[in-house]
């Protein structure tokens, strides 16, 4: 097994002077010597004595995310850091297609945008009453209908390897049975209000009239299946009053610019998060006291706590996806966190939001990339099927499965993997619409599954010809797979491949051999009307050519 650790030597920079007060003196010191964002001289990365590793942990210097998180976190992890295996790595790289759960609170009341709402910044508009309503929502969480083998069942027959789903969203609403407690809260309709209230509570399902740990359900299910586990995690906790002002918290403090003081664009002024923090809460900003040490101490305790709970009660977990962010002032601590978090399962793949480079994955949210990305760091598409990744009753919404299909090669063709987002109801099941799109891409990928797991991009510019071609090649490069979204008619003309001679090739879902030719403007594919006819239902929202090359 390959541990990649990085060392500081060649920059003189030491484990201990991150962890200390020096901490933004000594990430400035280092960037000082980059060049450009997100740059690190190669040269650091393969100091004498390190083993080599297959890939750079370097996030892609456009990435949101990443760009949030650069001011504070080091480019180059503490020496003592490690990431998930290269064989870990290839098994993320291997499942290319999968679901994203957004459940919780939220879909009692049917919102879009999961909890943001929350806020005040979103319709349905939020007051401090309605507020206060929502954290009472939980009294009435009991979804009879929910059924954990049966959502994996159903993941498995649309062809999905892997599903995420929301253990705890930025609401602070826990989906599993944690120990933690919460020990203060926001009262947001108390006399003379808002206030921060003592309180004694997990905040969590196991406080609801259903009182069952879905999470342990669901990973048992998945287990049982073969399908693997992401499990989301929000760093930020609007309940729980310890975790002020970060991420939006709805208690600000007297302090809260400096908090987040984090120049995350080149143009931006430091105070860009405290001024998109007051957009953001409106009317609705509220100021308590700046948090105590103990108080902050707390929150870095539960915070941990709870994420050591979802890789120790669980069984294996393929990856954690965190979500959001702290800041600088207790980066020191979440980077403790992440160093503990990889002694209990050391190949668990961390998504990179709020972490930086010790992430080993991330996420391009609602698009695919336009091009192959400039890092070799594993990603992973997310987009919503509907208008929300949270349940959406409008079947009108759902995008359809041939937009998933295209989503998917597309996303494969580059490279990285695709993973749609559907919620189910308060009740636990899903929408109908949804569900027969995600079956007919479940009936296209068993005929067309072998151009999409398990593959690889082609080298540099050849994952494509024009807008209409797309491909994909075995790990091995002995056989392309050529993808058409329409039909291409009596021709198939591409340009950047010769077919190995002597070789048979396919259009999967069609049992015969086609014939074809190595011209001298490449391979030429013969395809008549019986063909056509013959490919039949969800097939048609794709066609896929299995081309042996070398």
């Amino acid at each position: 097994m390959n541990r990649r650790k990085f060392v500081f030597s060649s920059l003189g920079l030491t484990a201990g002077s991150l962890l200390s007060g020096g901490l933004v003196e000594g990430i400035g010191k280092l960037r000082r010597g980059s060049t450009g964002i997100g740059d690190t001289p190669d040269s650091q990365y393969s100091a004498p004595g390190r083993r080599p590793g297959k890939y750079s942990h370097r996030l892609p210097h456009t990435d949101t995310n990443y760009q949030h998180t650069r001011p504070y976190i080091e480019d180059i992890p503490v020496p003592e850091y490690t990431w998930a295996s290269d064989e870990a790595y290839e098994a993320f790289q291997d499942m290319k297609y999968g679901v994203r759960l957004h459940w919780g609170l939220y879909s009692i009341w049917q919102l879009q945008k999961e909890s943001w709402p929350f806020l005040g910044h979103l319709i349905p508009k939020f007051d401090f009453a309605k507020r206060q309503q929502y954290q009472e929502l939980y009294k009435t969480f009991n979804p009879a209908s929910f059924d954990a083998d049966r959502w994996m069942q159903q993941f498995k027959d649309w062809g999905m390897k892997m599903f995420a789903f929301t253990t705890k969203h930025h609401e602070g609403f826990s989906m599993f049975d944690t120990k933690t407690r919460v020990r203060r809260r926001a009262n947001w309709t108390v006399a003379g209000g808002p206030a921060i209230e003592v309180c004694d509570i997990a905040y969590s399902v196991m406080d609801t009239p259903f009182r069952r740990d879905v999470v342990k359900e669901l990973c048992n299910a998945a287990h049982r299946h073969d399908i693997k586990i992401d499990l989301y995690f929000s760093h930020i906790d609007w309940y729980d009053a310890d975790f002020r002002p970060y991420g939006y918290h709805p208690l600000q403090i007297p302090s809260s610019a400096e908090y987040m003081r984090s120049k995350w664009k080149e143009d931006d002024p430091d105070t860009e998060e405290f001024e998109r923090t007051k957009k953001r809460l409106g009317d609705l900003w509220t100021v308590v006291p700046d948090p105590t040490p103990d108080e902050v101490q707390r929150m870095i305790t539960r915070h941990r706590q709870q994420l050591v709970e979802l890789l120790t009660n669980y069984g294996q977990i393929d990856m954690i996806c965190m979500d959001i962010y702290f800041g600088p002032r207790v980066w020191p601590q979440l980077r403790e966190t992440l160093l503990e978090l990889r002694k209990l399962q050391p190949n668990v793949m961390f998504r990179a939001r709020g972490i930086g480079n010790y992430g080993d994955y991330y996420t391009p949210e609602g698009f695919v990339p336009g091009g192959k990305e400039n890092s070799d760091v594993p990603w992973f598409v997310i987009y919503p099927l509907g208008k929300t990744f949270s349940y959406d009753p409008n079947p009108n919404n759902y995008k359809g499965a041939g937009w998933i299909v295209s989503n998917l090669i597309d996303s494969v063709a580059k490279g990285g993997n695709f993973m749609v987002g559907i919620g189910p109801d308060a009740n636990g099941q899903f929408e109908p619409t949804a569900m027969g799109q995600l079956g007919e891409v479940g009936q296209w990928l068993k005929t067309n599954g072998e151009a999409i797991y398990a593959t690889r991009a082609r080298e540099g510019i050849l994952w494509k010809e024009g807008n209409d071609i797309k491909f994909t090649r075995t790990k091995d490069g002995r056989t392309v797979f050529a993808f058409c979204q329409d039909w291409p008619g009596e021709r198939l003309r591409l340009r950047s491949v010769r077919a190995r001679e002597n070789s048979e090739i396919f259009l999967l879902g069609f049992g015969k051999p086609l014939s074809w030719i190595n011209g001298p403007s490449g391979l030429e594919i013969e395809l008549t009307d019986d063909i056509k006819s013959a490919i039949r239902g969800a097939s048609n929202l794709a066609y896929a050519f299995k081309i042996p090359v070398a």
